[in-house]
């Protein structure tokens, strides 16, 4: 707890036992499924995936993905929190230790599922997905909320397992790739190594944000290197030590822009979008980028203006001076005469598309922010949060909650509450916010109803409390 509030791990992992998991996938899919070791002795899943180029489900799909472009982890253990992950006795002990009340409990191998050509597939391992971790963190269902994962490859399918999540389940949340890869339309034959973005403002994916909004439920975005999602700048890299440093960065921007941009924030006014493990420095620098272009490029754009002809002239002369001018007015009027259409016209509706690219954006990208529907995650020991709150304002204050990443390599769990309550560079309701209100605020009543924000049933240890 933290001055009476309890303290909120708003992204942590499962790491899945297949001793377990494998028993809930389906029979027809089930030896589809599979944990092998590559040449470097890794462990990896494999799918048997639909290869649309043989038309069978003969694709083996290895993730994380060991070699290439985009390159998956090695060694992804963490001392601790792997076993942890694993076992939730383990987990439990550590949060008491830590101070930590609850934690939402994303997938680990679901993370690859938005990444698989087979439809039916993915929606059969989401399913699978949820029942086992809702099965697993029952015992201890007043702390661990799973958030349940939905296949973008069918978005009716989607919405029905959101729904089922949610009032079959009791899930507190649901999560969503930040994108989903399909085939490059000048490389289709090379899918899924060549590979671009669907957005998540495409309208296919409308009908799961109806659902969302209905059930008043939070989307979590939660994307991963090395699961052949489209992965922008971490596409170009080839060691997983850089992709690391950039894929979830690089996806989570993304799909914030075009969720502003397109008008999926203006269309469901209620919907909270998480843009989860990705940390949240860049916020402050990529919504003054949105900002500036909304200002400039859709609020104040006007299309009409261009160099005059008259004052490229008379500046040309000024320019040279008397000297040769005649011969330059020469030349530059046969260059301006040369700025003739070329005898092939847009339509209205094209140039009116190439003109204003983003018709569904009404208002400043701030305004969004503003409203408190976006919600980023920090380590414990991120240094953002004091410009945050600077460079944003109070919306600075109320974007982002804590996230350990437990179970993962990169987890921070060892004094993971003190580094931000003791920190002397965030004010103590900004701390308040940052390990509890904001991630409650986020999840909101779906998860307030799985426990008492007051007066919780497990009070911390006596040495948590701060």
């Amino acid at each position: 707890m933290i001055d009476g509030a309890p303290v909120i791990d708003a992204d942590s992992h499962k790491c899945e036992n297949p001793v377990f998991f494998f028993d809930y996938i389906p029979k027809p899919h089930r030896d589809r499924v599979s944990l092998i070791r590559d040449r470097y002795g890794e462990q990896r899943f494999c799918f048997r995936d639909f290869d649309p180029n043989t038309g069978r489900c003969d694709a083996l799909r290895v993730f994380l993905q060991i070699e290439g472009y985009g390159k998956g982890t090695y060694r992804p253990y963490h001392p601790e929190t792997t076993i942890g992950g694993l076992f939730n006795h383990v987990r439990i002990e550590h949060m008491d230790r830590e101070g930590i009340d609850h934690q939402m409990i994303y997938g680990s191998i679901p993370l690859a599922f938005a990444s698989l050509c087979d439809t039916e597939l993915a929606v059969a391992l989401c399913r699978a997905w949820n029942d086992y971790i809702c099965d697993d963190t029952r015992p201890y269902a007043d702390r661990l909320h799973p958030v349940g994962v939905l296949p973008l490859q069918d978005p009716a399918e989607a919405a029905a397992e959101a729904r089922r999540c949610v009032l079959e389940l009791g899930m507190a949340g649901v999560t969503l790739a930040p994108n989903q890869p399909v085939p490059h339309p000048d490389a289709p034959d090379r899918f899924p190594a060549i590979r671009v973005p669907k957005p998540l403002s495409h309208p296919d994916f409308h009908p799961i944000y109806e659902t969302c909004q209905s059930l008043d439920v939070a989307i979590g975005l939660h994307g991963a290197p090395g699961v052949q999602l489209a992965g922008g700048t971490s596409d170009q890299l080839d060691t997983f030590t850089l992709v690391h440093v950039f894929a979830n960065r690089s996806m989570q921007q993304m799909a914030l822009a075009k969720l502003i941009f397109d008008g999926v924030f203006e269309a469901f006014p209620r919907l909270r979008f998480g843009f989860l493990e990705a940390g949240a420095g860049w916020l402050p620098d990529l919504m003054h980028a949105l900002h500036e272009h909304w200002e400039k490029r859709i609020a104040r754009f006007d299309p009409s203006v261009e160099p005059s002809p008259l004052a490229f002239l008379r500046e040309l002369a000024r320019e040279r001076g008397a000297r040769g001018t005649l011969a330059l007015l020469s030349h530059a009027r046969r260059a301006i005469s040369t700025l003739d259409p070329s005898g092939e016209c847009a339509s209205d509706a094209e140039l009116e598309a190439f003109r204003y690219e983003h018709p569904a954006l009404r208002r400043d990208p701030m305004e969004t922010l503003a409203e408190g529907r976006i919600f980023l995650t920090i380590e414990p020991d991120d240094p953002c949060p004091p410009y945050l709150a600077s460079a944003l304002g109070a919306p600075g204050e109320r974007v982002a909650g804590l996230a350990v990443d437990y179970g993962h390599w990169d987890a921070t769990l060892e004094g993971c509450v003190g580094l931000v309550a003791d920190n002397p560079a965030i004010s103590r309701d900004h701390a308040v916010r940052l390990l509890s209100s904001n991630a409650l605020d986020f999840y909101g009543a779906r998860l307030r109803s799985r426990f008492r924000v007051r007066g919780e049933e497990r009070p911390a240890p006596r040495e948590a409390v701060r």
